[in-house]
């Protein structure tokens, strides 16, 4: 399987948990987003360390046949389409504590496959208060684990352009986690063709009233759009960076229906490989193009949505098998306690910041003058490096005023 039919694959699997987080009835009225490659990412790093169900399981997941593909394909990846240079760079880092024997084989295949700096840390030590040289109290706080946590957060806070901040919340870390593995991503792309600052219209929101947000358009006749039977598709260019082998966009998928939305995404993840011959790559003539500025900041405690997905066994502390990465801690193996993810995007006139990070704790519209396209209604957004097809973000903007940024959980499913 060569890079692009793999990278096909890994767009089935984009489409897939977007259909299924996006559809939850809880987030109806929520813009939402999340970034595929983050969350591969760190998927691929347990991955990597994994053995027998737990890495079947991974490895289903992310439709791969064998661990040595997912390795070359993650290595073939970060070469190809996230190199650590503007305008997106990508880390992957990972926080090991000093119980926790690492294999030189995986520890080389970390270095060599994923790029990831290894850290060896302290979880155990625990918050002891003593008064006069006796101990008063004993809070059974594992402090070390804590400020490990806030090592991994400062980490993804810089990584970031400190644009994400607090990605592991206080406490995360238990007298169980011995292992953190973390990734950053961060994307700053300047609109090839800027834009101007619009005037206030109206966005139709799917309860079928409006408000009124600031729109943008850069003035431009011509646009990258392709229309289809209930929906259009335009496609946004970035400058691009010093490596000009590397090309990024995005990408608006806009329903006719002013409520269409949900539909679209049902389509558009159902259908394997729909998106094939999709994207626009042809000017048409614009009559009125404008689009909405906004902003999301989002975080999403991911384990129960894998679980959901069949990603099980990493999270079982009886079937967990992480046996690959080396000598387990004394006291046991070790699971995947819990997986963070946190994306945030702002889109202007000027460009766009979009940047995500995910983290796991082990331990266990047509007329005859031209297209309109006015994306005054909920629509679903795409980042992309084009040339590979990678997708870095996704996301749905059901109102471009709501900025707000709940910690949530997808369901309240347990094993």
């Amino acid at each position: 399987m060569d890079l692009r039919e793999s990278m096909r694959c890994q767009t089935d699997v984009a489409l897939t948990i977007t259909k299924h987080l996006f559809s939850k009835q809880e987030y109806q009225d929520k813009n939402l987003m999340f970034s595929p490659l983050s969350l591969h990412a760190v998927l691929s790093l347990l991955a990597a360390g994994s053995a027998g169900s737990t890495l079947d399981e991974l490895l289903s997941f992310l439709r791969f046949d064998s661990i040595d593909h997912l390795n070359t394909f993650f290595s073939q990846l970060i070469s190809a389409a996230a190199p650590s240079s503007h305008p997106l760079t990508f880390v992957n880092g990972m926080w090991v504590d000093k119980s926790v024997s690492l294999s030189n084989s995986f520890k080389q295949l970390l270095a060599t496959h994923y790029k990831t700096s290894l850290s060896s840390v302290d979880f155990q030590t625990k918050l002891i208060i003593r008064d006069g040289g006796s101990i008063n109290y004993d809070f059974g706080v594992d402090l070390k684990g804590d400020q490990v946590c806030q090592e991994v957060n400062s980490w993804v806070e810089k990584e970031t352009k400190g644009l994400i901040t607090d990605l592991f919340p206080p406490k995360a870390a238990d007298k169980l986690t011995r292992l953190v593995c973390a990734n950053a991503l961060s994307f700053k792309g300047e609109w090839k063709h800027k834009f101007d600052a619009s005037c206030n219209n109206k966005f139709y929101l799917l309860n079928g009233t409006s408000i009124k947000v600031p729109f943008i358009s850069n003035g431009k006749k011509t646009q990258y759009i392709r229309t289809f039977d209930s929906f259009k598709v335009l496609r946004l260019s970035y400058k691009q960076g010093r490596d000009e082998k590397r090309r990024f966009s995005m990408c608006i998928f806009l329903p006719d229906a002013k409520d269409g939305l949900p539909a679209l995404i049902e389509k558009l993840a159902s259908e394997s490989g729909f998106l094939k011959g999709k994207l626009p790559r042809r000017k048409v003539r614009v009559h009125t193009f404008k689009i909405p500025k906004f902003k999301i900041s989002y975080t999403l405690e991911a384990s129960n949505l894998l679980k959901e997905l069949g990603v099980v066994s990493p999270f079982s502390q009886l079937d967990a098998d992480f046996t690959k990465m080396g000598d387990s801690p004394s006291e046991g193996g070790v699971s995947v306690e819990s997986m963070f993810h946190k994306v945030s995007i702002e889109v202007d006139a000027q460009c766009t910041k979009a940047t995500a990070a995910a983290g796991s704790l082990l331990g266990t519209y047509f007329r005859p003058a031209g297209i309109d396209f006015v994306a005054n209604h909920p629509f679903l957004f795409l980042i992309r490096e084009d040339l590979t097809g990678t997708f870095l973000f996704i996301g749905q903007v059901l109102n471009p005023l709501d900025g707000a940024d709940p910690l949530v959980k997808v369901c309240n499913f347990n094993i």
